[in-house]
């Protein structure tokens, strides 16, 4: 039988060595990097997956994430007209892989440090740029803060991936004006392009009422050379047909006809406001004469203008005389 102090030696050993077997070995994830110390010294870098340590000599002091990283960043800054904003700035770093000593070792918050320099860049850029640029500007203040931040950064053991400018935002105020100022400048296109469309319609409808107009003319001369035409035909037939009757004779019947046609079509209608002239056949007759009569004497006149020659006027030098 042993002694049972023994076997307490025994397995604390056993416990001890397995300890010591079992810590040699340790793991790294995926997309990361460890850091190894010896005795508290920078001993070497442990990639993704399955690392062995010298036992109590070294020791896994932390890990370091090498996925891509996003840091936002708002700045309060204002233009060159005096108008402050807000520039959200978003910057995409990661630690390069073959610095992960200087990422680990020289920089104890890179996030404070990546902050610190958007801030410098931006507020160096914007103040030289109006408003209404640094809206059309921003991906120029985007590769000013990667250019700036990649220069400064890769001594640390970061890489700038990139870095956007997500967000613009003046006061409130300064955003209501801007509206309405766009809203302003809409109403006035908008303004312009009615007044353009009336234009154009009233000329269309000028147009058409002019066209209609010329038509309507060109059917009043066609009906009433149709009238004229049917007219001689009437006198000529009725001439042959009555011995003895005269153009004078077939006209008065003619108006007489139209005439009393005319008052039967203002009979039909039971609101009217036609006004009736004296149409007593005695009446019909003064004015047939009446309307001839007129005939008759711009006829004349027409005549005597075109027979009367131009009065010429001479002078004589000293005389005097007219002729």
């Amino acid at each position: 039988m042993q002694d049972p102090t023994v076997l307490i030696v025994l397995g604390v050993v056993a416990v001890l060595l397995l300890f010591i077997v079992f810590g040699a070995f340790f793991t790294i994830r995926q997309a990361t990097a460890g850091v190894v110390e010896f005795f508290g010294k920078f001993a070497r870098v442990a990639r993704p997956g399955l690392n062995f340590k010298w036992p109590l000599v070294e020791s896994v002091v932390g890990e370091i994430n090498l996925r891509v990283q996003q840091l936002d960043v708002k700045v309060e800054t204002k233009t060159e007209d005096n108008v402050f904003v807000h520039v959200v700035v978003s910057v995409q770093y990661h630690v390069l892989e073959d610095k992960i000593y200087e990422a680990y070792y020289k920089l104890s918050d890179p996030q404070t440090q990546l902050t610190a320099l958007v801030f410098d860049v931006v507020r160096a850029r914007v103040p030289k740029i109006k408003l209404d640029d640094v809206f059309e500007k921003k991906d120029d203040i985007a590769d000013a803060v990667k250019a700036e931040l990649s220069e400064l950064m890769d001594d640390y053991g970061y890489g700038i991936v990139k870095a956007l400018v997500t967000d613009i935002d003046p006061d409130a105020k300064v955003k209501a004006a801007m509206n309405e100022i766009n809203a302003a400048q809409r109403l006035r296109v908008a303004a312009t392009e009615k007044g353009e469309a009336e234009r154009i319609l009233k000329v269309k409808q000028a147009e058409a009422e002019a066209q209609s107009k010329a038509l309507q003319g060109k059917g009043i001369a066609d009906q009433r050379k149709a009238i004229v035409d049917g007219l001689r035909e009437s006198v000529d037939t009725f001439q042959k047909s009555v011995a003895g009757a005269t153009a004078h004779d077939v006209m008065n019947l003619v108006l007489m006809t139209q005439y009393f046609d005319t008052l039967k079509e203002v009979g039909a209608s039971a609101r009217t406001n036609t006004l009736i002239i004296p149409h007593s056949p005695g009446a019909l007759g003064e004015l047939v004469e009446q309307i001839r009569h007129s005939i008759m004497s711009s006829d004349l006149q027409n005549r005597t203008a075109q027979s009367v020659p131009e009065m010429t006027v001479v002078e004589e030098h000293g005389h005097g005389r007219r002729h």
